[in-house]
């Protein structure tokens, strides 16, 4: 469409009837489907089990924070009730404010989930007045108060620019508007209390725990205490002060690192008007062990992860953040990935509806099935005549995979009660050669043959050396194991080892044989050492000991031992063979941990520093080719003075490098190099340098330096 205009006018063009298709979320796991339904029913696995997921990891972090969030709510109902009772002088001063220093841990992403509980339940069982701030948006006093104002009264408060700055006294009237400050709050606050706390004529004061509810704390939630301003908490702690008297005022301090913060934020004459009492949250480490246990060592959810991915997540969490959220990411990543790039996912769901997928396959998909490497194991494996019908028949590997697909669920159900009972029996062992994490031991059995290892044979020798006792509670700790496994096999394992617990018990009330004499005892090859011989009598006489040794009867105790670790070893080598001995398992279990590590664990400097050495890769304009690693003149301004700037050594002339600059520029504008303008600096070639040097300095490649006004410092590496 083209329009002709004398006079410059403004012209509406209508949009054709054909509208772009937007494309549905079932439609981006389209990857290898043969139809729509097939991809449909891909997304909807995908869905449902991270709504599972997601349903069981929050009731978990409920779990594990039930402890903490009571002891915080039964903080604060103690302190409301003291102040109703008029027990107030006689806990605390007047002026002090109740105070929760709660420490969360260095999982600072993690916080936010625990706050949101706090305020939740202190809004149905203590107060409706909860407030919760964080120092990114309380910069200044007035910031503070404003949002706390807000949280609270529901309501926009406005901040009047004449008012006086935070950093005065908190005995000078702080704020002149009436709408910003703690005396609106205390209006506030009466009207809504004396509208519940009024008696009607003729009856009697109510009871105590109602006048709890008729007069409510007030609640200020500070989620990341070590990032406040301590100018702007001091005040704001001598403001709330001085009407501690009116207000109800309950502080919860969250903190990251130490309760020493306080001290070191807050001087004697602010920490001394707190009553603090300090709370601590269960560790970082022990929610994650709890998160391994409960979702991904369980037969619940059908999708797995192999070694490497669950190596690289641990990885991100024990050296990185500690943050068990980001580790449940880590987890839904994956998921999606392997439900968007795996075709045979669908066959990723309970038994029963993998069965029914199996039936519904078409021959490409069967086809996919042949072409995976444990299929092909699998089929090289079986005798010469079974081997065409697998290759060629689709209705025969259909009724095959849906064996294998019983026989993968069979495994996974034997798979973790073993390794649950080898972790108890190996977790408390010196040294902790299998590990002291149940996820050590995990990782272990996923790479390879977990009895082929040393650390396991050290493992199996030293619990020969516990007492009776240890083994017997040992063992009985793997019974209550086995119990709740409804597998057939894992129910027979726990009659055989229930019969040995038996014949253990036996033992304490059989009378103990008494010992040898000890002339018996004194063997005759032991006699003749003390004879005078050459070096063969010798010989022969320490072989004899050592045939002895060896035909020494065992005690009853030493033969139910040995037959008791007997019979873990032969469950541990019957069900804890790696998942890539399993045929089909690539349908069930993620691998690549390249791409979870990619995402989540991004290397940005190395992303810049390619982005700004080959624009071409990310801007894929052809101007911007290039060869032997040079920049075209024809880049950006930050790439040319990236490239400029790499020549420099550690202190940049800036005058110099604008000349340069400017040189390239002109010549990228088509310039005659022989006229008298090229390469000259002129107001628009200025402010581009600038605003490249600018964005330099904000990537981090180069600093201002006190060394020489006119000079920049280079912070990188390559410099001469």
């Amino acid at each position: 469409m083209s329009t002709s205009s004398v006079s410059k006018g403004c012209f509406v063009f209508k949009p054709s009837a054909k509208k772009k298709k937007t494309l549905s979320l079932e439609d981006h796991f389209i990857h290898g489907c043969e139809g729509a339904d097939e991809s449909k029913t891909r997304f909807n696995l995908c869905q449902d089990l991270w709504d599972q997921i997601k349903t069981d990891t929050e009731l978990l972090q409920d779990e594990l924070n039930t402890k903490i969030l009571d002891s915080l709510l039964d903080f604060t109902r103690k302190c409301s009730s003291t102040r109703q009772h008029s027990d107030w002088a006689s806990h605390m001063r007047a002026s002090e404010i109740p105070t929760a220093a709660l420490v969360l841990g260095v999982n600072v992403p993690d916080h936010d989930m625990t706050f949101q509980s706090l305020s939740e339940l202190l809004r149905q069982s203590v107060t409706p007045h909860v407030a919760s701030v964080q120092a990114k948006e309380c910069g200044a006093l007035k910031h503070l108060i404003k949002r706390v104002l807000e949280r609270l009264l529901g309501t926009d408060v406005t901040v009047d620019d004449d008012e006086e700055e935070e950093t005065e006294q908190p005995s000078a009237p702080l704020h002149k508007s009436v709408h910003c400050s703690l005396s609106t709050l205390c209006d506030w606050y009466t009207m809504n209390t004396k509208k519940s706390y009024s008696l009607t004529p003729g009856k009697k004061r109510s009871s105590p725990v109602k006048d709890d509810l008729q007069q409510p704390p007030i609640v200020i939630i500070f989620k990341d205490l070590e990032a406040f301003n301590a100018r702007v908490l001091q005040d704001f702690i001598l403001i709330c002060s001085r009407y501690i008297e009116r207000l109800p005022l309950m502080f919860i301090f969250g903190i990251a690192t130490s309760p020493s913060t306080i001290q070191h934020m807050l001087p004697h004459s602010v920490s001394s008007l707190l009553c603090i009492e300090l709370f601590q949250s269960l560790s970082c480490t022990q929610h994650l062990a709890t998160v391994i246990d409960k979702l991904i060592l369980t037969t619940h959810f059908p999708f797995k992860l192999n070694g490497k991915v669950m190596q690289v997540l641990i990885s991100i969490f024990l050296y990185h953040d500690f943050s068990v959220r980001n580790f449940i990411k880590g987890v839904q990543l994956a998921l999606l990935e392997h439900f968007h790039s795996q075709p045979l996912s669908v066959l990723c769901c309970r038994k029963k509806e993998a069965l029914l997928n199996v039936m519904q396959l078409g021959h490409r998909d069967l086809e996919k099935i042949r072409q995976l490497p444990s299929f092909k194991r699998y089929v090289e494996k079986q005798e010469p005549q079974q081997q065409e019908p697998l290759l060629t028949d689709d209705t025969h590997l259909k009724e095959v995979c849906r064996r294998l697909i019983k026989d993968l669920h069979k495994y996974h159900k034997h798979y973790y009660p073993t390794l649950r009972c080898l972790h108890t029996l190996t977790s408390s062992l010196p040294r902790y050669p299998l590990g002291k994490q149940i996820r050590e031991l995990h990782l272990i059995c996923l790479e390879k043959n977990v009895w082929e290892n040393e650390e396991y044979q050290s493992a199996m020798k030293l619990l020969k050396m516990l007492a009776k006792d240890e083994l017997i509670s040992l063992l009985k700790k793997c019974a209550e194991i086995l119990q709740h496994s409804k597998s057939k096999k894992m129910k027979s394992a726990l009659l055989l080892l229930e019969a040995m617990l038996a014949k253990f018990k036996q033992l304490d009330t059989v009378v103990a044989e008494p010992p040898p004499p000890a002339e018996e005892s004194i063997t005759s090859p032991v006699k003749n050492l003390q004879k005078k011989m050459d070096l063969f009598q010798l010989q022969k006489a320490l072989l004899e000991m050592n045939e002895s040794r060896r035909s020494k009867k065992l005690s009853p105790f030493e033969v139910l031992r040995n037959e008791a670790l007997q019979f873990i070893d032969s469950l541990v080598q019957s069900h804890l063979s790696p998942p890539e001995s399993q045929t089909l398992y690539e349908v069930c279990y993620y691998s690549s941990s390249a791409t979870v590590r990619r995402h989540l664990n991004a290397a940005p400097r190395t992303s810049i520093q390619a982005a700004l050495n080959s624009p071409f890769y990310y801007l894929q304009n052809d101007r911007l080719k290039s060869e032997d690693g040079s920049v075209s003149n024809a880049a950006p301004d930050i790439c040319i003075v990236y490239k400029l700037h790499l020549e420099c050594g550690r202190l940049i002339n800036l005058f110099d490098w604008l000349e340069a600059f400017a040189t390239v520029v002109s010549a990228a504008e088509g310039n005659d190099p022989d006229s008298d303008s090229f390469g000259k600096v002129d107001d628009v070639k200025h402010a581009r340098f600038i605003r490249a040097v600018s964005e330099l300095e904000f990537l981090g490649f180069i600093k201002s330096t006190k060394q020489k006004t006119d000079h920049v410092a280079r912070i990188t590496w390559g410099g001469c």
